[in-house]
């Protein structure tokens, strides 16, 4: 079965058990329950022993390729079995979307875990900025949603939301509906890629490594800069000329109250591309 597959299944079986719930009281309804709490407990005790066994004889190795796989760590974490630390998983998803962060001359920091509570600090020209809130919900909320999604909360500092507040934006987690994904990009070879992704005309780059993406429509004419010079870090419109700066959120180096519109971006570690094109920058 296939990671979209497999994600599709554990939503179809949360679906069924909200159903469930909405029944009204009755044999029927407290029958299924104890028959799934029964199953769980069951499936729960063979997982653990599992783990036992594994713990005992293996190196790592097999517990971390385990734990890689989105579908048995959900698993792992329903029955209190992850093996990799929440403060590690948190680390390794903050480390997920630095690229896309740096592109906005910005950064987080962990701060804590709490109780459930994950405790960030937005840094650099991302903290204070009315970009903050999308950055933080769609890019930082959903790595770590699919890391941990044990934690129930995110505490941020450095985050400017509508209404604004003297003190830390408290945000919950929220099941992300605007993602697609764009594949590994085999083609982007150095030179802008233009993919339709999901009725959506969106322009790829990779720089140092690190992979951006833009709407292709020039602010400044409204034309696309899809087939634009690329020299370092620098993208020209091929119709008026203006340069953007690609790793910084594509500002225009000729007028600066123009920029190209970013679109948040992870890269899993299969090298998997997934955009939030339903998102507005």
């Amino acid at each position: 079965m296939e990671q979209p597959q497999a994600a599709e299944l554990v939503g179809y079986a949360e679906r069924l058990l909200e159903q469930l719930e909405q029944l009204p009281a009755g044999a029927a309804r407290e029958t299924a329950t104890e028959t799934i709490g029964a199953l769980l407990d069951l499936y729960g005790e063979g997982l653990a022993r599992m783990v036992d066994v594994i713990a005992e004889h293996d190196s790592g190795e097999l517990a971390d390729a385990l734990a890689a796989d989105e579908l048995v760590a959900h698993l792992l974490l329903l029955h209190g079995l992850h093996p990799v630390p929440l403060e590690q998983r948190l680390a390794s998803a903050l480390d997920e979307v630095r690229p896309y962060l740096e592109s906005h001359g910005g950064n987080v920091e962990l701060l804590g875990v709490d109780d459930g509570t994950v405790r960030l600090r937005l840094e650099g020209s991302c903290s204070g900025c009315p970009s903050s809130m999308v950055t933080l919900k769609l890019a930082i909320e959903n790595a770590i949603q699919r890391v941990a999604p044990d934690v129930g909360e995110i505490v941020a500092e450095g985050v400017e939301a509508p209404p604004p507040s003297n003190g830390p934006t408290l945000l919950q987690i929220e099941p992300p509906d605007t993602w697609a994904t764009a594949g590994g990009l085999p083609d982007l070879d150095g030179e802008p890629l233009l993919k339709t992704i999901a009725g959506h005309e969106l322009l790829f780059l990779r720089l140092n490594g690190n992979v951006y993406a833009y709407r292709p429509a020039c602010p400044c004419c409204h034309e696309s800069v899809a087939g634009g010079a690329l020299e370092g870090t620098q993208l020209s419109c091929p119709a008026c000329g203006v340069q953007f700066d690609v790793i910084r959120a594509g500002r225009c180096l000729d007028w600066p109250q123009y920029n190209l519109e970013p679109v948040p971006l992870l890269v899993d570690e299969a090298g998997l591309v997934r955009v939030a094109v339903g998102a507005a920058a």
